[in-house]
Parts: structure tokens; C-alpha cells; sequence
């Protein structure tokens, strides 16, 4: 009987140790959430949204645009095998 006891004792213990740890858990994931950290992603987004914009903006307004324009247009026509810097489609190895 003493060994029933002690492993009931332990199983006691261990079961009010891990309802413990859950409420700890609970507790820590609720300040996690807290309304503070509402609205953060769309200052993320909005602060891309402004970064894609004056790149947008320096390769409209700059020779470079036109370099990459030049660039993308000139690798297309060379995937797709009609003219491009470098001719046909390269074929395969």
C-alpha cells in the first residue's frame, strides 16, 4: 500500500506541477497579445508599400529604368527564342 500512496502522491504532484505550467503559459501568451501590438502589421505593410514606391519612382526618373527595361525585355525574347541579345533559345544541354 505504501508504494500506491507514493505513486498517487506523484502523479498529484505532477498533474498540479502542469496545471501550473499551463497557467503560467496562458498568462505569458495573453500579454504576448496584448492591444498595444494591434495595427503593427499595417505600418509593415504600409512601410514596404512605400519602399516598392520610390524604387518604382527612381527607375522611372533615371537611365536605370531604362537599362532594366532593356535587360528584362532582352531575356524574354531570348527564353521565348524570338530576338533578344543573344539569339535563339540556348537549347538544351
Amino acid at each position: 500500500m505504501g508504494r500506491n500512496t507514493m505513486n498517487r502522491w506523484a502523479v498529484q504532484r505532477y498533474t498540479a506541477a502542469e496545471v501550473w505550467l499551463r497557467d503560467r503559459m496562458d498568462r505569458a501568451a495573453a500579454r504576448l497579445r496584448s492591444p498595444a501590438d494591434r495595427g503593427q502589421t499595417s505600418f509593415e505593410y504600409l512601410g514596404i508599400a512605400v519602399v516598392i514606391a520610390v524604387i518604382i519612382g527612381i527607375l522611372a526618373t533615371t537611365g536605370i529604368g531604362d537599362a532594366v527595361q532593356k535587360a528584362i525585355l532582352d531575356a524574354i525574347g531570348r527564353i521565348s527564342g524570338g530576338k533578344g541579345g543573344g539569339g535563339g533559345g540556348g537549347g538544351g544541354k
